[in-house]
């Protein structure tokens, strides 16, 4: 009986925890609208909250869809901040497969009603895919691992750890994981296990290795968060095969956002160590060499157009001939990517056969400079 009851505390505790950490900001879990069951479950799907159903509210929330769904593809929270990628998010609508409208309900601080409209977007996966290779924005490879989170909770009463049995208490980690593109695992919480919340206190990384060691991979999120200051603190280390690869801290008032930092934080680690650089090619400087150019109108059209191009970083006329100028340009892509780029604008088109494309055309080799011709051929 004695032990009855005292799993009936615990399990209490969890579930005014888990009701805390849904409402610890004043609001409540959004719940959907009976019969309205729109939502991204795909790494080509995101969802953005819009003001209203309006086409000019709808064609600016599909960049910043395509902006997030850039991010989980690639594992890269900053990917519709790197070059290039500015240009194609004003032009989201052509990567837009489909998308749906939810209606999310919720209760204010007041305890009044609020609703939310929520655009969910998918993407052409084609042209997604094209789209990061073209740029030449690394990526982090599937299938990708599910590390194992080691959560210790602390909301003044001691800390607890969070196992299997508590997963709503996890939940805004869990699915901020899976808004970048991975998921977390949680231990199953038998006794030796629970008792870890100490060795995660004192960040003891190789006890939580040992204890992890029958989960698979072999990968580690260890964090405790606790009440501190005006809202709650978090402390986070991500472990690899025992290396720590990552350490860092987030706070804020609300407890499910100090959570999710640890989703960011690991796979931002994970990204750095495990990307790939794609098909264009390494940045660097290329030797181009530019045919069509008859009038000096010809040469200002083509230097705006390049100056427009935000993965050129820098050009520099080297040589002007008869038939044709050579240009120095500094790219933040291969010269593969600035190939397939400069064709889809139109304005230039490769001479096939010309030259080879990639390292072949940096500026230590002029004489093996790509050629690009003004204008269709």
């Amino acid at each position: 009986m004695q032990a009855q009851a005292m799993h009936a505390v615990r399990r209490g505790w969890w579930w005014a925890l888990a009701t805390a950490l849904l409402l610890c900001a004043g609001h409540a879990a959004a719940q959907r609208t009976e019969g309205d069951r729109a939502a991204a479950n795909g790494p080509y799907e995101a969802e953005v909250a819009v003001r209203n159903q309006t086409e000019p509210e709808r064609r600016a929330a599909f960049g910043r869809a395509l902006a997030a769904t850039l991010a989980k593809v690639t594992g890269d929270r900053q990917a519709g901040s790197r070059p290039g990628v500015r240009d194609e998010l004003a032009k989201a609508k052509d990567y837009v497969a489909g998308f749906d409208y939810r209606q999310d309900e919720g209760v204010s601080a007041t305890g009044a009603p609020s609703f939310q409209t929520t655009l969910v977007v998918r993407f052409k996966q084609e042209a997604v895919d094209d789209l990061i290779d073209m740029l030449g924005i690394p990526v982090w490879p599937s299938p990708r691992p599910k590390p194992v989170l080691w959560l210790a909770i602390d909301d003044g009463s001691g800390p607890r750890l969070v196992g299997l049995g508590q997963v709503n208490a996890a939940r805004a980690i869990l699915d901020q994981a899976k808004a970048r593109g991975f998921a977390l695992g949680l231990p199953g919480g038998n006794a030796a296990e629970q008792a870890a919340v100490g060795a995660i206190g004192r960040g003891d990384t190789a006890a939580i290795a040992s204890l992890s060691s029958r989960y698979s991979p072999p990968m580690q999120l260890i964090g405790k968060l606790s009440r501190g200051g005006a809202g709650w603190v978090a402390d986070w280390r991500f472990v690899d095969r025992g290396k720590v690869l990552s350490t860092w801290s987030t706070s804020n008032p609300d407890a499910r956002r100090a959570m999710a930092g640890g989703a960011d934080g690991a796979a931002d680690a994970l990204f750095k160590r495990y990307a790939k650089a794609g098909s264009s090619g390494a940045p660097g400087t290329f030797r181009v060499r530019i045919l069509g150019l008859r009038s000096s109108d010809d040469y200002l059209r083509l230097m705006g157009y390049l100056d427009g191009l935000s993965i050129v970083k820098g050009v520099r006329p080297v040589m002007a001939t008869a038939d044709a100028l050579e240009l120095d340009l500094d790219l933040a892509t291969g010269l593969a990517g600035f190939g397939r780029i400069a064709g889809r604008g139109g304005l230039l088109s490769s001479v096939a056969g010309a030259a080879p494309d990639g390292d072949a055309g940096t500026a230590a080799t002029p004489a093996a400079a790509s050629t690009f011709r003004l204008g269709a051929e």
